[in-house]
């Protein structure tokens, strides 16, 4: 997907997200995203610094989550201005432990995570709407 349509969507998937987590259906224990989603939000937040926005998140987990949302729709604008400016350049880059790598690159990246993660949640509730068997419950049938 383009960098602008996950940008566009950024806020739906943020919501998509969060909607989904706090109405408990979707079993998260065979699922890396208690763990990835604290650092990937993290990351986002230095990224988003990097161009004069302000955000910290606390909290431990999923939490994380929901206490970036609720600074990014104080400071909807600030965030989007933010994300603008970095889409729109080319030249700013972040060192990491990884080295040194384009912030436009890192945030591409939080964008597609998170559109990911809302996809595949989806595709979950779905599955468990449609009455599909869970796949660990029946280990003989992976063989």
């Amino acid at each position: 997907m383009e960098a602008s349509a996950l940008f566009a969507r950024f806020e739906e998937n943020l919501n998509k997200i969060l909607s989904i987590l706090q109405a408990n259906k979707v079993d998260m224990s065979r699922t890396p995203f208690e763990t990835v989603i604290p650092l990937e939000v993290t990351r986002l937040c230095e990224i988003l610094n990097t161009a004069g926005a302000h955000f910290s998140v606390t909290g431990e987990g999923l939490q994380t989550l929901s206490n970036f949302r609720d600074q990014y729709m104080q400071h909807n604008q600030s965030a989007s201005d933010a994300m603008a400016k970095i889409l729109n350049d080319k030249r700013s880059y972040l060192k990491t432990p990884e080295g040194t790598i384009l912030t436009k690159e890192l945030l591409i990246r939080r964008l597609e995570y998170f559109n990911e993660v809302a996809r595949t949640l989806t595709i979950m509730i779905t599955q468990q709407q449609l009455g599909s068997p869970l796949q660990y419950k029946y280990p003989h049938l992976l063989q």
